[in-house]
């Protein structure tokens, strides 16, 4: 294990960034993309096969391991990366937007939010304080801030008073961490889709200091265009020389975006809830394996694909085990989903290292536009 955490720019293309993050568990090659395992597992994957799909950390969830099994049984049986048998880096975000998403199961204040558990009715209360502490416990490799995220759209006044009480809960997330000594925090930019309030997060952000940024608040309800037209300035106005995170996107094309406009790390559940549903994302677009025109298709997913949905099955089969609702259909397929969007980075990645992002974002867009092939 390294003993500190940092971050090195490696080389630009306009906007989009190749970098590497050190961390207490090794690097993490940017852009990056961080498969989601919301309560200790990524969905229908081994940890092993996460990472053979080349992904170098996943993210975790507060609110739900602190409901169960809950943070302090976790650091008794030896942190998250041993729960949960996954060696390399683990981001946490810190229960905010979960807690957010309850509405009338919580209860807001200046100190924090109390609420019942969606799980079985227990009333919990988490802070700034408490959110620090249990990912702490749960040994996270990056903290984010506890936060407040408004769903949009929203007024101007609701984003600015969210905005201004997760700025004073990033101060009180920063006391309570304290200085890092392996771990990283992470502070959350919030401001909706109002530019000033955006600089006014960021200007305070800055003051307090962390060792990465998130661009909180988007992919909330706001649409692809306006999530870029905020894009277009939110990671400027954040520290060139540490990470930018745009939590919670999203799908291949707006993943694209992000990274051309300066976005170093996403995560989000759409290739892993795709995976279990039978949409799969390749080169071509979104494949829908329910649909009865695969099921005389011999030919494989996608043949620019190594992973064993790809070099194994025909889509014949893929359609065959999901209409039959047999469980190796959303393994394979969300094994296939997060291949591509690891795949996907690490294009991206060459293309910025090359100078040729432009080239590599044109060429993403026609192969999707012209769709999957019909079998002949």
């Amino acid at each position: 294990m390294t003993a500190s955490f940092g971050f090195k720019l490696k080389a630009t293309d306009g906007r989009a960034r190749l970098g590497e993050i050190e961390t207490p568990r090794g690097r993490i090659r940017t852009p990056a993309f961080m498969p989601v395992g919301t309560a200790g597992t990524v969905k229908a994957m081994l940890p092993e096969s996460v990472a053979a799909t080349g992904a170098d950390i996943v993210l975790g969830n507060t609110y739900h391991l602190m409901l169960r099994p809950g943070a302090e049984r976790v650091a008794r049986l030896g942190g998250l990366h041993a729960f949960m048998n996954w060696r390399r880096p683990i981001l946490t975000d810190s229960g905010g937007f979960q807690v957010m998403s309850l509405a009338g199961l919580r209860k807001l204040t200046e100190k924090g939010v109390t609420f019942k558990s969606h799980i079985d009715g227990a009333r919990f209360e988490l802070t700034p304080e408490r959110s620090m502490e249990i990912q702490r416990l749960l040994g996270s490799d990056i903290v984010m801030c506890f936060d407040e995220c408004p769903a949009l759209p929203a007024d101007t006044a609701e984003v600015a008073r969210a905005m201004r009480l997760s700025m004073r809960w990033a101060e009180r997330s920063r006391a309570a961490f304290g200085e890092p000594t392996g771990p990283a925090l992470f502070g959350i930019q919030q401001g909706g889709l109002d530019r000033d309030l955006r600089a006014e997060s960021a200007e305070r952000l800055r003051e307090i200091g962390f060792e990465g940024y998130a661009v909180g608040g988007l992919a909330v309800g706001e649409g692809q265009a306006a999530m870029f037209g905020v894009l277009d300035y939110a990671p400027q106005m954040l520290p060139a020389d540490k990470p930018r995170y745009l939590m919670g996107v999203g799908k291949p094309d707006d993943i694209v975006g992000a990274v051309k406009r300066g976005i170093d790390m996403m995560d989000c559940v759409l290739p892993t809830r795709s995976g279990r549903t039978g949409q799969a994302f390749t080169r071509r677009g979104v494949v829908n394996l329910k649909n009865a025109r695969h099921a005389d298709d011999p030919r494989p997913l996608d043949a620019g694909c190594a992973c064993p949905a790809c070099r194994g099955y025909s889509r014949a089969y893929l359609h065959h085990v999901l209409r039959a609702g047999e469980m190796i259909s959303g393994m394979l397929l969300t094994w296939h989903n997060l291949q591509y969007y690891q795949d996907l980075m690490a294009e991206m990645c060459a293309a910025i290292a090359a100078g040729r992002f432009e080239a590599f974002e044109a060429g993403f867009h026609e192969t999707r536009a012209a769709g999957d092939i019909a079998p002949t």
